[in-house]
């Protein structure tokens, strides 16, 4: 999978992406990751990628020429028959989440274009944008943190990043759930002592109390998540009542 990310400071998602598991997966040929320097694309020899914006206001907006260069040199790289989408960053976007990011990990080729100032002119986005995402319902000075966001997340899902896919399918928001709480050594800190069942090497009541914590949690933080995980794993949740019930019989 290949993620191009069209921007005026590329060191900035080259500082991100480079590092840690996103790093490894390009080094091993899982993802491909190219920022490209909206700069290069200027046909004025001050390199200028900006202009006021028609009808007044303040701060500067990006303009057409430049951006719309640096995509058509970016789309040559792209073969016929690949899924490609195109994405603008930027708050008027639908919130960027899990499920958006499964759907982008479909396709063959994330272009993500990164504003500044007061964003981009609107032609830009009419003529080479699929969909503008937002990471949440505040301003950034640019997209390029946004671009990182999308395809860190993004990127983990193609088959080879992670070790194995339950890294990405039994944790926080992909399973529906917040993830329980964990531990590691040693079993007692300042005092306080990890959980017995997790001690205990009985794997089957250690996932239930998984589960149990997990269904704790996003009850109090994500009631949202809860109530559409509850009508959507009814039956599972019900063997689940009926266990714990028979359990505190048995005690």
């Amino acid at each position: 999978m290949r993620f191009d990310i069209m921007t005026l400071f590329p060191d900035v998602v080259k500082c991100v992406l480079e590092s840690s598991i996103i790093g490894r997966a390009q080094q091993n040929g899982y993802i491909t990751v190219q920022a490209h320097d909206i700069r290069d694309y200027t046909l004025n020899k001050h390199k200028k990628t900006d202009d006021t914006p028609y009808g007044g206001g303040k701060g500067m907006l990006m303009a057409t020429q430049p951006i719309c260069d640096c995509f058509e040199a970016v789309r040559k790289n792209y073969k016929d028959g690949e899924k490609t989408r195109v994405i603008y960053a930027s708050p008027r976007g639908r919130v960027f989440n899990h499920e958006i990011a499964m759907e982008l990990s479909r396709y063959d080729n994330i272009v993500i274009l990164c504003g500044h100032y007061e964003g981009v002119d609107q032609r830009v986005i009419d003529e080479i944008v699929d969909e503008e995402l937002s990471v949440g319902d505040y301003v950034l000075t640019g997209g390029e943190i946004p671009a990182c966001i999308m395809v860190d997340a993004t990127a983990r899902l193609v088959p080879g990043v992670l070790s194995d896919k339950e890294c990405y399918e039994k944790e926080s928001i992909a399973s529906g759930l917040l993830e329980y709480p964990q531990y590691t050594r040693p079993a007692v800190f300042h005092g306080k002592e990890v959980p017995q069942v997790l001690l205990s090497g009985h794997h089957e009541n250690i996932d239930t109390w998984r589960l149990e914590k997990s269904l704790e949690l996003t009850k109090e933080r994500r009631p949202d998540l809860y109530e559409r995980y509850v009508r959507e794993h009814e039956d599972e949740l019900m063997k689940l009542n009926k266990k714990k019930n028979l359990n505190n019989k048995r005690m």
